[in-house]
């Protein structure tokens, strides 16, 4: 209990910051990573100083992550009703398409600076090669719960610098980020025209206006039969099964087989890719045969938001920093290089892609490729508040098709083990391949006609 109360202690300390501390608002820092960064300065400062704090009091942190993160793939698209994927190329196919160049190009970049230069240099594993995506696309969820699978590899402190480069991503996400949507703004590059210092002082504080607050979801049962919420964290539970039970037919296949089970492939895969597709079969028994819709996306997102919130808080506040200053080096060089390209996607890629709306697409992109989804519509909304561009309704369609691959999906989930498996030189053949598709899928119809 005393563990939960630190971290709602910390969450609160770090609203608190949020709110009053105009630095933060200008960053728009999320109050759960400042929350993480109060708690990591707490715990390092009492163990310098000679009095750590109670193991009670921060028991279950370094798990944590690896448990929450099923909670927040497994919400992912229950209570969305889901089109069909002919819609969804129409509406969101090119933004799709960006946004896996720009993924897969994390993976080159990573991959391919620790065979070629990192790894000789700095001894390093090729494993280091896949901390750059992880951290950026996967963000501190993807991170925590691969958790498992760097141990399992015999590579632990992974996690640690995974965490440590998604803290990199999120920073570099807003700073960087706020630096291209001022720059877009002067030269023009926005079809909205708003400056980020247009937005009010309870905008910039992270308050609603008491007049404009959207409702937070809608009860579906009787409270008398049961809460809604209970009901929903039952179906939310249910989707968690799915992708357990999925995951054990893993096994059964890898015991089976005996190539498979000398690599330890499919037991090396997390678990939190399954739950997502866990949520997807769920999803579609509600859109098939739930006649009374029971399923709420608005009490959802609060079951999935919450669970991201104390996941980040965790996750940032037990990363091991003395594990991070052994490789401190090649990390920061790996962020540097990860928001090298990402900038250089929303500079010179995104207006040759886009007929329309380039720079909110892809400031959209860029804050979700190197923190979470709710960096990205951030960022947007600095631009385009009321979503008048196409940007908005053209990334929210594209995260239904790039979720389930990237950014905690299965390609996510394989990557690493197949890095350890395969070597990084074979992957990162696989990921140039993945670049040249796609850049084939975006251009080729063009130079075609």
């Amino acid at each position: 209990m005393q563990s939960f109360v630190c971290l709602c202690v910390l969450l609160g300390l770090g609203h608190l910051v949020r709110t009053k501390w105009r630095a933060m608002q200008t960053l728009y820092l999320p109050s759960c990573v400042i929350a993480g960064l109060l708690g990591l300065a707490v715990l390092q400062a009492t163990r310098v100083a000679g009095y750590p704090l109670p193991a009670a009091w921060t028991a279950g942190w370094s798990a944590l992550p690896g448990l929450l993160i099923n909670v927040v793939f497994a919400c992912l698209f229950l209570g969305v009703s889901l089109p069909t994927l002919s819609t969804l190329w129409r509406t969101a196919g090119l933004q799709f398409a960006y946004g896996q160049l720009v993924a897969w190009g994390q993976y080159v970049v990573g991959i391919g600076l620790v065979v070629a230069i990192l790894g000789p240099a700095f001894g390093l594993p090729d494993l280091f090669g896949g901390i750059l995506p992880v951290g950026f696309e996967g963000g501190h969820g993807t991170a925590g719960g691969l958790a498992p699978v760097f141990t399992e590899l015999g590579w632990d402190e992974g996690r640690d610098f995974a965490l440590a480069a998604a803290t990199g991503g999120i920073l570099g996400a807003i700073i960087v980020g706020m630096g291209l949507v001022n720059w877009a703004v002067r030269r023009g590059y926005t079809e909205v025209k708003r400056r980020p210092e247009d937005l009010s002082a309870d905008e910039a504080a992270g308050f609603i206006p008491v007049d404009k607050r959207p409702v937070a979801g809608r009860l579906t049962v009787n409270t008398d039969a049961v809460e809604s919420l209970s009901l929903h964290l039952v179906i939310v539970g249910i989707a968690i099964l799915f992708g357990i039970l999925l995951k054990e037919g893993l096994l059964i296949i890898e015991a089976a087989i005996p190539g498979l089970s000398q690599y330890r492939l499919l037991s090396s895969f997390p678990l939190f890719p399954l739950c997502m597709l866990g949520g997807l079969m769920v999803q579609w028994w509600e859109d098939s045969y739930d006649r009374h819709d029971l399923i709420d996306l608005g009490l959802m997102r609060r079951i999935q938001n919450t669970a991201l919130d104390f996941l980040v808080i965790a996750a940032i506040a037990s990363i091991r920093l003395e594990v991070v200053a052994t490789g401190l080096v090649p990390l920061m060089i790996l962020i540097v290089a990860g928001i090298a390209w990402n900038v250089f996607c929303v500079v010179f890629l995104a207006r040759r892609v886009f007929s329309d709306a380039w720079f909110e697409r892809s400031i959209a992109e860029m804050g979700q490729s190197m923190g979470v989804t709710a960096t990205g519509l951030l960022l947007l909304r600095v631009v385009d508040p009321d979503y008048e561009s196409s940007a908005a309704k053209a990334f929210a369609g594209k995260q239904l098709l790039h979720e389930p691959i990237m950014g905690g999906g299965l390609w996510t989930g394989a990557a690493i083990p197949l890095i350890a498996v395969l070597g990084g030189l074979p992957v990162l053949g696989i990921c140039v391949a993945a670049m040249v598709f796609w850049v084939a899928v975006i251009f080729g119809p063009r130079l075609m006609r």
